[in-house]
């Protein structure tokens, strides 16, 4: 009954953990991440200050940092919903303790989960108090797929989708590349938000009307890059962050090669995983590409972030779920 339990928790902590993660690219992405110039209240407040008496306090804390209410309603929604996610993790940690007389009680595999996200709420703090660095909003931003990855294992170890994790194969060489390219090219991805670089170029395929663009590779990837005083907007010159860009297409190419190869495979051994992959490779490849095209809207940027994380799930899956000891369904 206990692991019944701990199964309906982890699978409403998934959905959860995508949710977190949508609203945390959304937040990044609307330059809200310092909607809220301390951590982790808002201006000393519990929520974002509306009166005028709190208005004047908080122009008094910080007078640099004018309030600016939808901003600070995002930035502080994110908060709510990532603390509730890790009293939901905590939760799950308590049942598994309680039950760990049982070999089928997932203790250790609660235990680092709790463990990662009391290190994603450090990065949470980390990334308003360093004012946007972009080393910590990249950690921030893959310690959130991370989370989200284990507690969808904890899913799966409990019994979910037992019918379709049980025919899985052992992990092939090339799921396991395509793990690897497909995490090299999230964390790509976040460094290309954080530096402000998803606009370097402006068409596609081309970059700025040409496939050899002058780019500054050394700053782009400087990863020893001071913090400064406030990185909201950046702080590289257009060429470095031309490189970045440039760079996450390649990685791009790269993973839709690799990862379309295991869709072939994986089709031929458990379909419905093939096919999942495939359509999230396709519709994360198009929301790329739609970046370039549209402009960075928001809501399709945000999609990408998404969907990033559905084809992470997949692959985690897959490479991940048949190494599992899967407890048997019940209750």
């Amino acid at each position: 009954m206990v692991n019944a339990q701990i199964r309906k928790l982890a699978g409403f902590g998934v959905l959860f953990a995508l949710l977190v993660v949508s609203v945390g690219a959304y937040t990044r992405l609307a330059d809200a991440g310092l909607g809220c110039p301390d951590w982790p209240g808002c201006y000393g407040f519990l929520t974002v200050p509306d009166q005028v008496d709190e208005l004047n306090v908080a122009t008094q804390r910080y007078p640099d940092a004018p309030v600016e209410f939808v901003k600070a309603w995002w930035e502080m929604g994110h908060r709510y919903i990532a603390g509730a996610l890790l009293l939901l993790v905590f939760g799950i940690l308590v049942m598994a303790y309680r039950g760990r007389e049982r070999e089928d009680t997932p203790v250790k595999l609660a235990s680092v989960l709790m463990f990662v996200i009391l290190c994603q709420a450090a990065f949470g703090a980390w990334t308003v108090t360093l004012k946007l660095w972009p080393q910590v909003v990249t950690g921030h931003l893959l310690g959130g797929f991370t989370t989200l990855s284990l507690i969808w294992l904890l899913f799966l170890r409990q019994g979910g989708f037992s019918d379709v994790v049980s025919a899985l194969p052992k992990p092939s060489l090339l799921a396991k590349t395509a793990f690897v390219a497909v995490v090299l090219q999230i964390a790509l991805g976040g460094w290309v938000s954080s530096n402000y670089a998803a606009l370097a170029c402006y068409d596609f395929p081309s970059c700025d009307g040409t496939y050899t663009p002058e780019i500054n590779l050394q700053q782009g990837f400087n990863f020893l890059q001071s913090v400064g005083p406030n990185y909201l907007g950046g702080l590289m010159t257009n060429e470095a962050r031309m490189a970045i860009h440039w760079v996450h297409r390649i990685g791009a190419v790269i993973v839709l090669l690799v990862v379309g190869g295991l869709v072939w495979q994986m089709v031929r051994q458990v379909a419905v995983v093939g096919y999942l992959l495939l359509a999230a490779l396709l519709t994360q490849i198009t929301l790329g590409i739609l970046n370039v095209v549209w402009v960075l809207p928001l809501l399709n940027a945000t999609a990408h972030n998404t969907v990033g994380a559905l084809l992470l799930l997949v692959l985690v899956t897959i490479n991940f779920a048949p190494r599992l000891r899967i407890v048997q369904p019940s209750g």
